[in-house]
């Protein structure tokens, strides 16, 4: 797909790259059909070997529209790279309920998050060649009280020039108040946008693709949901993958992610995205 005039063209983004080979293989197939223009990379993630990499730089070298970013992740069950990184649940980063609990009540050091990104930053650039194109967060937690804090300062330190997610809506107020979920994400990215537009980092401007993963969702009217009010330049987050073993021992979201990816790369998501004015060229 092209760009044309009159068209929005919006941000596709598939996160977990590098939680299992199963995801890492469904990502690269949509980007190689052209139906993704984003994905974000897990650098502590078990399926992040070179291999993998080497991989995925090919798929997007074939569809060069797209962006290829830092999953930082905070949260259990995965390890920090830093030493001394605290708070730990045994070895891992705590759970994310715990983190966000923790960062409500003002019991973080932003020192040991902002140590911690930037180390992720730096395993991407040693991967890649290259800083990422933008930096996003595992659960959300780059939106989360103090990581936030700790999150911006070292993307404004090693990589000032990429953007950083958002997860507010730009949507009327009884269309957000249809999802609970996304009311929290819009309270913390309204504080985030603050955070990160006073060091100097852009964002997108809209975002949608919260939902109940817990529930067998119809993903083609979700997504036409997703892309209605979405503005040009907004961003619909996305989980495509298919189910392994590495996968289900790590992560709650399985069969989902088989349905997105069965979704985006079938006929019906082509045509909701014409029908919607929507491009991802």
């Amino acid at each position: 797909m092209s760009a044309a005039a009159g068209l929005r063209r919006i941000w596709l983004c598939a996160d977990d790259y590098g939680i299992s080979p199963g995801v890492n293989r469904a990502i690269r197939d949509l980007i190689e059909r052209g139906r993704l223009n984003a994905t974000s990379v897990m650098m502590v993630g078990p399926a992040i070997a070179r291999s993998e990499i080497e991989a995925l730089q090919a798929s997007a070298t074939a569809s060069p529209r797209c962006a290829i970013g830092l999953h930082v992740t905070l949260s259990a069950p995965f390890r920090p790279l830093t030493m001394h990184f605290r708070p730990l649940d045994g070895d891992m980063f705590m759970p994310f309920p715990k983190l966000l609990r923790a960062g409500v009540l003002r019991r973080l050091d932003r020192e040991f998050f902002r140590n911690e990104v930037k180390a992720q930053l730096a395993a991407f650039a040693e991967a890649f060649g290259r800083v990422p194109d933008f930096v996003d967060g595992h659960q959300h937690v780059q939106l989360y009280p103090q990581v936030r804090d700790g999150f911006v300062e070292a993307v404004v330190e090693a990589a000032p020039n990429a953007w950083v997610r958002q997860g507010g809506r730009d949507l009327p107020l009884r269309q957000r108040l249809a999802s609970p979920k996304a009311i929290v994400l819009d309270i913390f990215s309204a504080q985030f946008r603050r955070r990160a537009g006073s060091a100097g980092l852009s964002f997108n401007p809209g975002f949608a693709g919260a939902y109940d993963f817990t529930r067998a969702a119809d993903f083609g009217e979700l997504m036409r949901q997703f892309l209605e009010g979405l503005p040009d330049g907004g961003l619909v987050m996305c989980h495509p993958g298919f189910v392994d073993d590495v996968l289900a021992g790590l992560d709650p979201m399985t069969d989902v992610r088989e349905r997105e990816h069965a979704y985006l790369s079938g006929d019906a998501f082509a045509r909701l995205l014409a029908d919607s004015g929507a491009t991802l060229g």
